[in-house]
């Protein structure tokens, strides 16, 4: 019997809800984005974020069930993201999932955000034609190159829902880095399409900047961002206590675009370095790639480049936050007997790890 999930994602400013079959077919994935409300401010304003998704919620749940033909009884059961996140965002689709699990007597899962951006390489066909499935799953032992605004991470699955964490960063997280060279290249939020638009017309050869040297699977990026910081205040001939927020005046493009080309190359090499480590350490049947900063063409292109392995990347469109993913997640949470939740207790976890 085909088991279908309604997975709820409102983590942080994408209020997303997404319904999937048996872990692996893509029915619907509805996403509305309250960006264009953050982007003057240079990043989310949890307060905005909560109230644009207690705004366009149920519209984007009743949206979802349309677009896959359903109704709640061809619905099996419900996931939703419990944490990590913001906390007021959290809260919104927890309530409502907690709701309508009541109201409509259906099967709850609190969702682990980060393997749900894992779990969306399970999909291997959709209904919906806009969307580039692998054909073929994942095979375990699986390495899960985790990588986004909150997140960088290497993990090594030996099974559904048995995995060790091999290593992660140890201050900014990869898409934070992004985001925080744009605000001082005054590129613009958010940081990594601005990032890699710039790039597009630079030579990362042009500027040298360093790869940090970090014990095992760990990362650091805060030493990569301090030396973007140093080289443009070196470009326009001031030292270090020329304030970081005039610098984008002073440069000009082709400092801008040469800096961004430097800046995004390294990042995505201290990645695929460790990958390349843990790959000859562990070796595993296939590497996925999960979370925001999977969307970025040059991380893409050097993990081509560098791996033999199968190598999983979802569809752009599936790289940011989505309710496909945690559908998804739900998916295998019941076919493994996972805990369900009470829809009547569940609470959310900000600060929820891996």
């Amino acid at each position: 019997m085909l088991v279908k999930i309604l997975g709820i994602e409102t983590s942080c400013d994408e209020t997303a809800a997404g319904i999937v079959v048996d872990g692996q077919h893509l029915l619907s994935n509805v996403v509305s984005s309250s960006m264009n409300l953050h982007s003057v401010y240079g990043g989310v304003v949890p307060e905005i974020a909560a109230r644009s998704h207690i705004e366009v919620i149920h519209q984007v749940i009743d949206s979802s069930l349309k677009e896959a033909n359903c109704d709640w009884q061809d619905i099996d059961a419900i996931a939703v993201t419990r944490g990590a996140g913001l906390s007021g965002s959290l809260l919104i689709g927890v309530m409502t999932a907690r709701s309508l699990a009541i109201t409509k007597n259906k099967p709850l899962y609190g969702a682990n955000h980060v393997l749900g951006h894992v779990y969306v390489n399970f999909l291997t066909s959709s209904a919906q034609p806009m969307y580039t499935i692998p054909l073929e799953k994942p095979q375990f032992p699986m390495l899960a190159i985790i990588v986004s605004g909150g997140h960088s991470q290497l993990v090594l699955f030996h099974n559904h829902f048995n995995y060790e964490l091999l290593g992660r960063t140890q201050d900014d997280a990869i898409g934070e880095a992004f985001d925080k060279v744009s605000k001082i290249l005054g590129l613009g939020y958010p940081g990594g399409p601005a990032i890699s638009k710039a790039a597009k017309d630079g030579d990362h050869k042009a500027i040298e900047l360093p790869i940090a040297k970090v014990g095992g699977y760990d990362f650091s990026f805060s030493g990569l961002k301090t030396a973007v910081l140093r080289r443009s205040q070196e470009l326009i001939g001031e030292d270090y206590t020329f304030p970081s927020f005039k610098l984008s005046e002073r440069l000009n493009e082709s400092q801008k675009t040469n800096l961004a080309a430097s800046f995004e190359y390294i990042a995505c090499k201290t990645i695929v370095n460790k990958v390349k480590q843990a790959i000859l350490e562990y070796m595993p049947s296939s590497v996925v790639v999960a979370g925001g900063v999977a969307a970025n063409t040059e991380l893409r292109k050097q993990l081509r480049e560098t791996i033999d392995l199968p190598l999983l990347l979802p569809d752009i469109k599936l790289c940011t936050d989505n309710g496909a993913m945690i559908a998804t997640l739900g998916c295998y949470m019941r076919q493994f007997n996972q805990s369900t939740a009470d829809p009547y207790s569940l609470d959310i976890s900000p600060n929820l790890t891996i």
